[in-house]
């Protein structure tokens, strides 16, 4: 009897995770790149492509059958675990049951989706058509139950918009998005030394238009100068000798925190900027709570912000891009899967690649694509052209 409640346990598990991964991996394959990989003859993209279709049905329909299969599972292992057990135990057994099944049957899975959706959603076709069957039938099932015991049908939900797609999938990618992700490089921080008279300090946020500018000291960022303490000041007639007289304390991060963590100390404590600091406690970057905002609803620019463009197309089918595009975009742009566990951007990709500082012109090659540096700055990669080689199987 164990054995066959193990059995149950494990294969509904296993059917779980499965489905979890290509649910998450289906709903970021673009339908057009799913065409296009079924003319190529790449199995399995002409039943993802036809899935896409209808693609507000996939993630209700996969997340209802796999919640099926979670409770199964979990039942199955919590009730072979607390056989025979005291209440406490028995509950204790419980609540790690729940918590592995949770772990390797729902995250873990939805992380792999991410990381590979093209090659995942196509191998498993045949079990997310299955899935998206099952489950819109229950879901019709459950919906015309309760329109007969209300005596009312619910109305169609509308469909959802690309721009809202989106901002559902930014605000689940967030979760996972760790501050060095979306902070101000060192190289790109508009700093001011303590030892800047204020005319300096003028002049630099004159320039540059930020009301807030960290302070440096032999390349430590020592504090934080706000315009807006500055002008009371000179309003008085009162001119300070320099900025250390009114630059305040400065709160730092590791690089490595999550986003939606330091949002919430952030709002909560009312910091509106942070320095960044590596595992090593030297100053990586900074980052303000307009960039984690921006992770969440997009680009966020006033009158005075210059539009940046990241990405130019060329018209031989390649892009310049300019090096501090994330990884994952050119990924997404390109359809291929890029390598991202040691680095963000398209910079740190080439730095990888070529293992030494590179020189402009040369040439780096990754799978399809062919990344030619076109322009540095000292030992730092600005911008660079990308070439699609050859086409890309996404097998």
């Amino acid at each position: 009897m164990n054995v066959a409640i193990i059995i149950v346990a494990v294969a509904a598990l296993a059917l779980a995770a499965w489905l979890r991964a290509a649910g998450s991996a289906i709903t970021r394959v673009p339908r057009a790149d799913a065409l296009r990989d079924e003319a190529d003859g790449v199995r399995g993209a002409g039943i993802v492509a036809e899935l896409l279709e209808e693609r507000e049905a996939i993630t209700p329909a996969v997340a209802m059958v796999g919640s099926a299969l979670l409770v199964m599972a979990a039942v199955a292992a919590t009730a072979l675990v607390t056989a025979e057990q005291t209440l406490g135990t028995a509950i204790a057994y419980a609540a790690i049951v729940f918590l592995v099944v949770f772990l390797l049957g729902d995250l873990a899975p939805r992380q792999l989706g991410r990381r590979r959706p093209r090659s995942i959603a196509y191998r498993s076709a045949r079990l997310l058509a299955a899935a998206v069957s099952l489950g819109g039938w229950a879901s019709d099932l459950i919906t015309e139950s309760n329109g007969d015991e209300e005596g009312e049908i619910e109305p169609e939900p509308e469909t959802v918009t690309e721009q809202e797609r989106e901002m559902i999938d930014s605000v689940l990618e967030f979760g996972d998005t760790v501050v060095r992700e979306v902070m101000t490089p060192r190289p790109d921080m508009v700093t001011v030394p303590v030892t800047a008279t204020v005319d300096d300090l003028i002049s630099v946020t004159t320039d540059e238009g930020f009301s807030r500018i960290p302070v440096t000291s032999n390349g430590d960022v020592v504090g934080m100068v706000m315009v807006k303490d500055l002008l009371p000041l000179l309003g008085e007639g009162r001119r300070p000798a320099s900025v250390a007289e009114v630059m305040r304390p400065v709160e730092f991060v590791p690089e490595t925190k999550l986003a939606s963590a330091l949002l919430g100390e952030m709002q909560a404590n009312h910091q509106h900027q942070m320095i960044v600091v590596d595992e090593y406690g030297e100053v990586a970057g900074l980052v303000t709570i307009e960039d984690l905002l921006e992770e969440l609803v997009g680009e966020i620019a006033d009158e005075t912000d210059e539009e940046e463009i990241f990405i130019s197309a060329r018209r031989d089918g390649g892009w310049d891009v300019d090096g501090r595009l994330p990884v994952d975009d050119l990924a997404r742009l390109a359809g291929v899967d890029l390598p991202d566990e040691d680095w963000d951007t398209v910079a740190g990709l080439v730095m990888g690649l070529a293992e030494r500082v590179p020189d402009e012109g040369e040439q780096f090659s990754h799978g399809p694509l062919t990344l030619t540096v076109t322009r540095m700055q000292g030992r730092r990669v600005a911008d660079v052209s990308v070439s699609v080689s050859e086409a890309v199987d996404a097998e």
